[in-house]
């Protein structure tokens, strides 16, 4: 797991999450789900904090994390830019977008953006197909969107 910068403090609000949660069956993925809400990610000391309190190998934890999609490891940026790829998206240029976010924000899919303000990524169908193609921006989207269009998009949120 990827070592970070500062130490996190498990809060009191997860700290009684994972108590309730501690002795049912499949726990793990919850927990985990509830992690990432609180950081937006699964901070590295978290997780060795998690294995403690719920007697589970770092190793389990670290497989089920890297296992999911939906976990990061990684601090995410402080705004994720998430490019539609579902198949009317697809076809409507999706990956063209996705090619043009990575040049404008200097970033291959998946990561962030030195300055820490954008994380770029791929995500399948986000249920928009009539506006194709689609990306997010945290909770706004941007749909019928061309190359052309995303300097003025990443621009509202810089």
């Amino acid at each position: 797991m990827p070592v970070e910068a500062e130490e996190l403090k498990m809060t009191e609000s997860l700290i009684s999450f994972i108590n309730e949660w501690k002795e049912k069956p499949g726990n793990l993925i919850m927990v985990l789900h509830r992690v990432q809400e609180e950081y937006g990610y699964i901070p590295r000391n978290i997780a060795f904090e998690l294995g403690k309190m719920l007697d589970v190998p770092l190793a389990k934890i670290y497989g089920v994390v890297t296992f999911y999609h939906y976990f990061k490891l990684e601090k995410p940026g402080k705004h994720t830019v998430s490019v539609c790829m579902g198949t009317a998206c697809y076809l409507k240029g999706g990956q063209d977008l996705v090619s043009e976010l990575e040049q404008l924000l200097g970033v291959g899919c998946g990561g962030t953006t030195e300055d820490k303000q954008f994380s770029l990524q791929a995500v399948r169908c986000i249920g928009c197909c009539g506006l194709a193609p689609v990306l997010t921006i945290g909770q706004e989207v941007f749909g019928k969107l061309t190359t052309e269009m995303l300097p003025e998009v990443i621009s509202k949120f810089k």
